[in-house]
């Protein structure tokens, strides 16, 4: 094991980002797909940007990692940032309040509509 490089982490993660459909969990399948896709200078190049995008896939199924953007992480991101839920959570037609919560609305002179105090048994 060794340190990566910036270059070789760099490459790793623009080749990700392109061509993420291509790639697998396994280091010989990256390796040809980083042969294909990329003008790499050495054998030796290659071979640790393949491995160190097959690092990278193995987390990546295991979550997001950062630094690193795909289309469908960002499409899954927006659904659930886009998504409205039929039923409201908060229900506004209806609000218990205590009575501290009452004389300071009464102090404040605001009168809301639905706001009444639970009747305590």
């Amino acid at each position: 094991m060794g340190v990566r490089t910036k270059t070789v982490k760099g490459s790793a993660v623009k080749i990700i980002e392109k061509y993420y459909s291509r790639l697998t969990l396994d280091f010989d399948t990256n390796k040809r797909v980083c042969d294909e896709v990329a003008i790499i200078p050495s054998k030796r190049m290659r071979n640790k940007i393949a491995g160190y995008i097959t690092h990278l896939m193995k987390r990546i199924q295991h979550g997001q990692v950062r630094g690193i953007s795909l289309k469908l992480q960002e499409e899954e991101r927006e659904r659930r940032m886009d998504f409205v839920p039929e039923v409201s959570a908060i229900d506004t037609e209806n609000i218990e309040i205590d009575n501290d919560t009452k004389d300071l609305l009464a102090h404040l002179d605001l009168k809301l509509a639905g706001v009444h105090v639970p009747q305590v048994r």
